[in-house]
C-alpha cells in the first residue's frame, strides 16, 4: 500500500497536496520516501513567505523574492523600496501563489534528483 503524502508532510495545503499526488503517482514507495526527504528540505511554508513580505515593509524590501530564488526581482525590490511598496503589497496579497510556484519548481527538481539516483 502506498503511503499518504499528507501523513508524510503534514504542512501540505490543498493545491500543493493535489499537485504532489499527481506528480508522484507513478513512484514506488521507496522512491516516494526519497522524494519526500529531498523535497522537505527545499520547500517553503506560506508562513515563511508571508513573514518575508512583512519584513519587506519593515527592514529590507525584496526578502520574499530572494527566498523563492528570484534574485533579479529581489535586487529590483531592494533598490526601489519594493517598487515603492506596491510590489511588496502585491506579494503580501499573493504570497500563497508565490509559495506554490516556488514549491512546484522544487518538487520538479526533487523528482528529477530521485530519478537520477536510480
Amino acid at each position: 500500500m502506498k503511503p499518504n503524502l499528507y501523513n508524510l508532510i503534514p504542512a501540505l495545503e490543498g493545491e500543493e497536496l493535489v499537485y504532489l499526488q499527481n506528480l508522484t503517482s507513478d513512484l514506488s514507495p521507496e522512491r516516494l520516501q526519497n522524494f519526500i526527504a529531498v523535497y522537505n528540505g527545499k520547500r517553503r511554508k506560506t508562513d515563511q513567505i508571508l513573514l518575508g513580505c512583512i519584513l519587506g515593509f519593515v527592514l529590507v524590501a525584496g526578502v520574499q523574492r530572494f527566498m523563492v530564488r528570484q534574485n533579479g526581482m529581489g535586487l529590483l525590490y531592494l533598490f526601489t523600496a519594493g517598487l515603492c511598496f506596491i510590489g511588496t503589497i502585491v506579494d503580501t496579497i499573493n504570497h500563497k501563489q508565490l509559495t506554490f510556484e516556488y514549491n512546484s519548481q522544487m518538487a520538479r527538481e526533487s523528482l528529477a534528483m530521485v530519478h537520477a539516483m536510480y
